[in-house]
């Protein structure tokens, strides 16, 4: 079990997009010892059952929507036949692997990448890149992965598309420097789809004014669909350095999603944070990878993490504010959640 967590707490700093390249070989591919043909059939087995001994999320599924995995085996092991070639079966695969609904669980080949999106492709982006230049202009200041610039009614702005893109200690002082006389704080996240925890995390230090309970994880400890070790705490200390004081406008949309929702997750616990938006799109598991006897990789989520009220925030978290984008604003140039958000800091 200490080996596992310490897997998982270095698996935090990696960011999640490129997670299956950088895994180490004593964690990719050695989950299961059962062999399976390279067959259709066996590769239908062979998925199936990695994902029914290691998925995180099945008890909290079936209660929301009812997902039976037995029902679902028995529902594309038909098509899993002999003779389909591989574009078919990746197919199939694909199918069965979107019953989950988890944005964190994808099939790789060498010629596609299995995925589910529907958390956010069903939903009204409430973002537009056209606005957004507008709010920013063309003189914004970059610093590292952030943009930024003080807004006409002294109110900072600033944007982060992904946590992938890094930022450094002395680009956050140099962001709060220049803004520190703002009236508060416009922090844009809408569109990132996560990246390094890391990142995520050090940027939220920046706005904890003391160590602070932010939720919880749990690790998956048996085969079963329910067995986890006891939840154990996750707190944030403030940053050493700089840090924000006043208000926070946290924008979001359904496109927040992996560890971009979980700093959601953990500046929702500052009280001078509000977030305005749509609800994230979730994605709480931290992810572990197999591979298939073909070859193909699978990602799925391992380990379930929650908010600070022990609740799951696997399909996203609600916004305190909720805001979205609308026609008329839109042709008169106005993006309506920065609007909004602006109004709400100077009340």
């Amino acid at each position: 079990m200490q080996i596992l967590r310490h897997r998982i707490k270095w698996l935090r700093m990696i960011p999640l997009s490129f997670l299956i390249c950088l895994l180490p070989p004593c964690i990719v591919g050695c989950i299961d010892d059962e062999q399976y043909p390279d067959s259709p059939q066996g590769n239908f087995e062979a998925l199936w059952k990695i994902i029914d001994e290691h998925y995180c999320f099945f008890d909290y599924k079936q209660h929301e929507y009812g997902l039976d995995w037995l029902e679902v085996y028995n529902k594309y092991n038909v098509r899993a036949r002999e003779g389909v070639n591989k574009q078919q079966l990746f197919e199939i695969l694909t199918d069965m692997l979107a019953e989950l609904r988890d944005g964190h669980v994808n099939l790789y080949s060498a010629f596609d990448n299995g995925r589910y999106w529907r958390w956010h492709e069903d939903y009204p982006t409430n973002f537009s890149d056209t606005l957004l230049r507008r709010y920013l202009g063309t003189d914004y200041r970059i610093a590292g992965a952030l943009r930024y610039r003080i807004l006409d009614d002294n109110i900072g702005y600033v944007y982060y598309n992904s946590f992938s893109s890094g930022i450094g200690e002395s680009n956050l002082d140099e962001v709060f420097k220049y803004l520190a006389f703002c009236n508060g704080l416009i922090l844009d996240i809408r569109g990132n789809g996560g990246g390094a925890l890391t990142n995520a995390e050090k940027l939220a230090a920046r706005f904890c004014q003391e160590k602070t309970l932010v939720g919880y994880i749990q690790h998956k400890t048996g085969k079963r669909h329910n067995e986890f070790s006891p939840m154990e705490p996750q707190y944030i200390e403030p940053s050493s350095r700089l840090r924000w004081h006043k208000g926070v406008a946290l924008l979001t949309n359904r496109e927040v999603f992996s560890a971009a929702n979980d700093f959601v997750k953990i500046m929702k616990c500052f009280p001078q944070v509000k977030i305005v938006g749509d609800r994230t799109g979730g994605g709480s598991g931290l992810p572990f990878t197999n591979t298939l006897p073909n070859g193909w990789m699978v990602r799925f989520s391992a380990c379930p993490t929650y908010d600070r009220d022990k609740q799951q925030i696997e399909f996203g978290i609600a916004p305190d504010y909720a805001v979205g984008l609308s026609n008329e604003d839109f042709i008169r140039g106005k993006d309506s959640i920065i609007e909004f958000a602006r109004e709400l800091l100077v009340e």
